[in-house]
């Protein structure tokens, strides 16, 4: 998957669904500061890098997960990657919303399933890992058997990774956090010296921007 991970972070880049500004900082919603800016969304738009995530999908789906009975995507970002998955893959889809319509049926899953059915979970974007498990606890608590979920990006925070072990959900990656900055010094998208701004943020993005 090393190759993977380097191709998918060169495409991420080459489109600019991600982002790096260590001198002008993003402010995400959460109100943190941040040199990155990750929009996976911009990857539909692009047939070949589209195309790509979703064989690397199925790759990987085959590979972990032979048993996989159903692909769930996660809304909304990742529906359309979640369903070319499943559509490569021969597999039915469905998706999980952050929570329950409040009219018509009050579904949050939406799709045909059966309960005891083996699922993967597509995600696009791993940050804390908070809206990404909620989806695996809703599946779990629908009676399906959650198999582990499959991302296309990871920020690698310590504290996703403590999340998803305590919900002992397995997550695998297309690429991650530290292939994205390597890639990014190599193909000259940023210089040398702002590596360690990169790294440093990453280690605790909370605060990151109150110590600039």
């Amino acid at each position: 998957m090393s190759n993977c991970a380097n191709k998918t972070a060169e495409f991420l880049l080459q489109i600019k669904a991600i982002k790096l500004q260590p001198a002008t900082p993003f402010t995400w919603a959460s109100g943190w500061k941040s040199p990155i800016y990750c929009d996976n969304r911009k990857t539909l738009s692009f047939p070949e890098v589209r195309s790509y995530i979703r064989d690397s999908f199925a790759a990987l789906v085959n590979e972990l997960y032979p048993q996989a009975e159903v692909i769930a995507g996660v809304a909304t970002g990742a529906i359309a990657h979640g369903a070319l998955a499943a559509d490569k893959l021969g597999l039915p889809f469905i998706y999980v919303r952050s929570g329950a319509k409040e009219h018509g049926l009050g579904n949050q899953i939406e799709g045909y399933f059966e309960p005891g059915q083996k699922v993967v979970v597509i995600e696009d974007l791993i940050s804390t890992g908070g809206s990404s498990l909620s989806a695996v606890r809703a599946l779990r608590e629908a009676g399906c058997e959650v198999l582990g979920m499959v991302a296309v990006f990871t920020y690698e925070f310590e504290k996703a990774s403590d999340a998803f072990a305590a919900e002992n959900c397995t997550l695998h990656t297309l690429s991650n956090y530290s292939v994205l900055v390597d890639t990014a010094v190599k193909t000259g998208y940023i210089g040398q010296t702002e590596v360690e701004t990169l790294r440093k943020w990453r280690i605790d993005p909370s605060v990151w921007g109150t110590k600039q």
